[in-house]
């Protein structure tokens, strides 16, 4: 092979390749593009998802929440030997429900409902920035042989 033919074939190639660098960086700007739109895409659903898990743990918290103070009257009556306690003792319960800074429930309200031996503890509330139709309910009944 002769210089001149090495020379043109080499020549050539550099050609191609210079055609084709400019492509490549043309085609890397909208690569980039792409990845960092399906990036933002992925954050966009992990935020999402993050707000999810901190709204069921905060439900939870707040069913947790509602079956201790239910447990803490159904002990007051067990302790006292009746489903009837005094008006006084469902009324302060009853405050220690609505009252958030005493560990009570956002919007809560307790009622106690008495038939026979049995007593119906029923706590309703609903959580903050919910619409008022989402109330959540906790019921217990306590039965006394």
């Amino acid at each position: 092979m002769t210089w001149r033919v090495q020379h043109r074939a080499a020549a050539g190639r550099l050609a191609v390749r210079r055609r084709s660098g400019t492509r490549q960086s043309g085609l890397s700007m909208i690569e980039v593009l792409v990845v960092i739109t399906l990036f933002s895409f992925g954050l966009l659903g992990m935020v999402g998802l993050q707000a999810r898990a901190t709204q069921t743990s905060v439900s939870a918290e707040d069913n947790n929440r509602a079956a201790l103070l239910a447990n803490e009257l159904a002990t007051q009556m067990w302790s006292s030997g009746t489903v009837s306690l005094p008006a006084a003792s469902i009324t302060a319960w009853n405050d220690r429900v609505a009252d958030t800074t005493v560990r009570g429930l956002p919007n809560g309200v307790g009622s106690v409902t008495v038939a026979a031996n049995v007593a119906r503890i029923t706590i309703t509330w609903r959580p903050p920035h919910q619409a008022s139709s989402d109330t959540r309910r906790y019921v217990t009944e306590v039965l006394m042989p």
